[in-house]
């Protein structure tokens, strides 16, 4: 069997390092090894060890129970309960009991509510954009279909706790330097229930869960964004004795767009013109995020680093659905070779400017200064 890596090192990131850390490293990985940015053939393999580690981290108790325990715990194997509910700390009660005899640790023994779930969850620019139905898969507790969640056999029933009768607490009177006192500690046998499973389960082995893999779908609402966070009520862990089960929450990862880039709800689109269609102007295509092509009429005379918009060519807004704006980032792009006739062209047009007088600013005349400098450096 393949001894798995450990999780810090699968996602590059510190063992102190926070949750915010975590997600940002799980963004960069999930975008490196997604299957449908990266072909090769260990993608798959490796987007699924970075997924699984990524769920770990992010949860603080399946973290701190990785951090004790490394992946034994985690998987259940190797003697581990994994993450069933059962506290690591009923051992140590009865320690206490036994050899100081009042070292009460309290027990929930009434309803409990299931563990939440942690799912990263990436997605296209397109379907963030306009919004789609994801189907994924979770591993969850369940409520045992054999017993129901009574933990018993078929056929069977628990039985009174034969060591506290039934009250799930036990008093004890010691002695001390002050004289005989009374204290009540908790039920070291039936942990505080009073109750005992004589024929456990055979299918839950007495936990009263299973695990079980299960397929969910999910909304994504239109504009959704990269690192965004959606909750799933009671699609968890199942609760224990009756209890609530938890919520899955979902972390969107959002694989970058080819053209444009997000800034909020707007997109920017680099475009680089020629010199003639800068200084003529023009008309030019350019794609939209929904894969239609939109004429761009480019103003003669127009400089690098102008910005055209589009007013509501952008996203929606994941929350009032009012779109954005498609911001168009123009980029003049000079030749770096000509050939003869192209270059004689751009002499008779140099020739031609030359000839014109500048026009006057009322702004800026530094360059006339310069200019003087220049003649009269040459004259001495």
């Amino acid at each position: 069997m393949t001894e798995k890596r450990d999780y810090y090192e699968i996602l590059g990131v510190a063992r102190d390092a926070t949750e915010e850390d975590v997600r940002r490293a799980f963004r960069k990985q999930a975008m490196e090894w997604h299957p449908d940015r990266n072909k090769s053939t260990e993608a798959t393999d490796r987007f699924k060890e970075v997924n699984e580690a990524y769920q770990v981290l992010v949860d603080p108790e399946k973290r701190q129970f990785y951090d004790r325990f490394g992946h034994a715990d985690i998987d259940g194997s190797a003697g581990g309960r994994g993450f069933d509910g059962v506290g690591f700390s009923a051992g140590f009660g009865d320690i206490f009991d036994a050899f100081f005899g009042g070292f009460d640790i309290s027990r929930e023994t009434g309803p409990r509510r299931g563990a939440d779930l942690h799912h990263a969850l990436t997605i296209s620019f397109q379907d963030a954009a306009f919004g789609t139905e994801s189907e994924f898969r979770v591993e969850r507790q369940e409520t045992c279909e054999s017993c129901k969640g009574s933990r018993c056999a078929s056929g069977t029933s628990p039985s009174v706790c034969e060591n506290c009768r039934g009250s799930g607490q036990i008093r004890r009177a010691n002695s001390g330097f002050f004289g005989q006192f009374v204290q009540i500690v908790t039920c070291s046998v039936c942990r505080g229930e009073g109750k005992t499973i004589p024929n456990p389960c055979s299918t839950c082995e007495g936990r009263a869960r299973v695990k079980q893999l299960r397929d969910l779908k999910v909304k994504l609402p239109p504009g959704i964004d990269d690192g965004m966070q959606l909750r799933m009520r009671g699609e968890g862990d199942a609760g224990l004795a009756g209890g609530p089960s938890g919520d899955v929450y979902i972390t969107i990862a959002v694989v970058p767009h080819e053209f444009f880039r997000r800034q909020g709800d707007h997109l920017i689109l680099e475009m680089t013109v020629n010199v003639a269609e800068a200084t003529l102007g023009a008309t030019l295509p350019i794609p939209l995020v929904d894969d239609q092509v939109h004429e761009l009429k480019i103003p003669g005379g127009i400089q690098s680093g102008t910005i055209l918009k589009l007013k509501g060519k952008g996203l929606p807004n994941v929350s009032h659905r009012r779109r954005g704006d498609l911001l168009v980032e123009v980029t003049v792009v000079t030749p770096r070779q000509l050939n003869q006739k192209t270059r004689g062209l751009f002499e008779e047009l140099g020739q031609e400017l030359g000839d014109k007088p500048a026009k006057k600013s009322h702004r800026d005349h530094s360059w006339i200064s310069r200019f003087k400098g220049a003649i009269g450096t040459q004259k001495n």
